[in-house]
């Protein structure tokens, strides 16, 4: 199989330059390729997907029959980052967790941004992700959010973008470190020669930061998983964080809030609990506080937290940090905590609150990509360009209906990595979410899950809404 036929198109293509020259970075395994011997990558496609079924890497779909669960799919070509590039990233995304971290702390203190006027005060009482019963929590450090996904796109331009921030329960983790371990041990003579940077000790440096976080008094600190339990979409990533980090994978109903502290439930008896790396939502974490409904929380657990003796990661209330219309304010939210530049620039944005961004947002509609405050997923959004006239309308109604619940963006031409498709190669739209841990320091994993919108001509890339993941290669000096 070779790349003569490959067309880049009109669109920044991560592998080739507009005239079909290879990138540098991308030269040795342009090389490897074409030196393969005909259907030989193809069968290492194959094989690739064989160990995906072997080794159970799912996600499970919400909306289908129960249980609906799917191998998330994987494209042996894997996406190449310069060291160059990927140095001014990893600044660029530690800048930009820091200034969002000291917001959140603000936020949940004297909300001096607030009255400095630079973040309008109703904007953050309306947040969905806004709780007000974390004002004057104490995160240890001031951190409020130790795990972040931030999701990057690559315009026309070839600058590239951060699309959104993740900072509640980031997913896909699991999916970095797995699909580097299946190109090992399918495409193995591809790495010699090439020093690309190692993933596979996330799991311990996950740990590390969690022990630094723990509760001061705490000297060899307990921590564990907190999971909503087998249906949910990313359980396959939290018992595989529980075994890399050797730790243990509980439900809500094996923990208990006692003498102040948190305990889980062993065969031994009760055994105290110093940390919480928790998968679910705010609202389902302690019936106390938030959804008395709740069936998956722990009684108690925020007061074990306000008295500081638990640590919860990440923190809750960072969702106001999420919210798509705070994002537009993220590059100010910078300058105002840090008094720099941002490294990465935001997607332009507009805000359908103001009067003047949705009235050009109404009459603009069909160019734009249209977005709900806090979706995820793929979820609610309207690209404009692709919507039937019907859905632009529809839309129009839910702006003007509830406009502070939407954002709006030029739709993006993202870049694009040649992608096996059947017999030959296929330029697939892309983008890139790293994971940045922060602890006592701020660590990003080199590279992070690329993830591939499969459909051709699709801009989402989203696994619900049909799209794969490759493995994301960033080269050392």
């Amino acid at each position: 199989m070779k790349f003569h036929s490959y067309e880049t198109g009109e669109f920044f293509d991560e592998m080739f330059y507009p005239g079909g020259a290879v990138r540098p970075e991308a030269k040795t395994l342009f090389d490897r390729i074409q030196g393969l011997g005909e259907g030989d990558l193809a069968e290492r496609q194959k094989g690739a997907e064989r160990a995906l079924v072997r080794m159970g890497i799912t996600f499970n779909v919400y909306g289908g029959d129960e249980g609906d669960e799917r191998i998330f799919p994987f494209d042996l070509v894997p996406r190449i980052v310069s060291a160059q590039e990927w140095e001014r990233l990893e600044r660029g995304l530690q800048q930009r967790i820091r200034a969002l971290n000291l917001f959140l702390d603000d936020i949940y203190h004297e909300q001096k941004i607030v009255r400095d006027r630079v973040v309008p005060r109703e904007l953050i009482a309306s947040a969905a992700g806004y709780r007000p019963a974390c004002m004057g929590l104490d995160p240890p450090g001031a951190v409020w959010c130790h795990i972040t996904g931030t999701d990057l796109v690559r315009g026309k331009d070839g600058v590239i973008y951060v699309l959104e921030d993740n900072l509640r329960c980031p997913s896909g983790v699991s999916y970095v470190i797995e699909n580097r371990t299946i190109m090992k041990e399918t495409f193995p003579q591809v790495f010699s020669g090439l020093p690309i940077r190692a993933v596979d000790d996330y799991a311990g440096r996950l740990l590390t930061m969690l022990e630094e976080v723990a509760p001061a008094d705490r000297a060899n600190p307990e921590v564990a998983v907190l999971t909503p339990g087998i249906y949910n979409s990313a359980y396959f990533e939290h018992s595989f964080l529980a075994r890399e980090m050797g730790v243990e994978l509980v439900e809500g109903r094996d923990l208990t809030v006692a003498g102040g502290g948190v305990h889980m439930r062993t065969s031994k008896g009760l055994q105290r609990v110093d940390v919480i790396y928790r998968r679910i939502d705010d609202d389902f974490l302690d019936p106390n506080v938030f959804r008395s409904d709740s069936m998956l929380g722990v009684p108690g657990l925020m007061e074990a937290y306000r008295s500081g003796r638990v640590t919860l990661v990440n923190a809750p209330g960072t969702g106001v940090a999420d919210d798509k219309a705070i994002y537009a304010y993220v590059p100010e939210i910078v300058k105002y905590y840090l008094a720099e530049e941002p490294i990465i620039p935001n997607v332009p944005t507009y805000l359908c609150q103001r009067d003047s961004d949705r009235r050009y947002v109404l009459d603009n509609i069909a160019k734009l990509v249209v977005k709900p405050a806090n979706e995820s997923g793929g979820y609610g959004l309207l690209i404009g360009p692709h919507a039937s006239a019907a859905e632009l309308e529809e839309f129009k109604r839910r702006v003007e209906t509830n406009p502070r619940n939407y954002i709006a963006q030029p739709t993006l031409a993202l870049s694009r990595v040649p992608t096996l498709i059947a017999d030959r190669f296929e330029g697939r739209h892309v983008d890139l979410r790293p994971y940045i841990l922060y602890g006592k320091e701020i660590y990003v994993l080199p590279g992070g899950l690329t993830r591939v919108a499969l459909r051709k001509g699709s801009l989402v890339v989203n696994s619900s809404q049909g799209g794969g993941s490759k493995d994301t290669w960033v080269l050392a000096r």
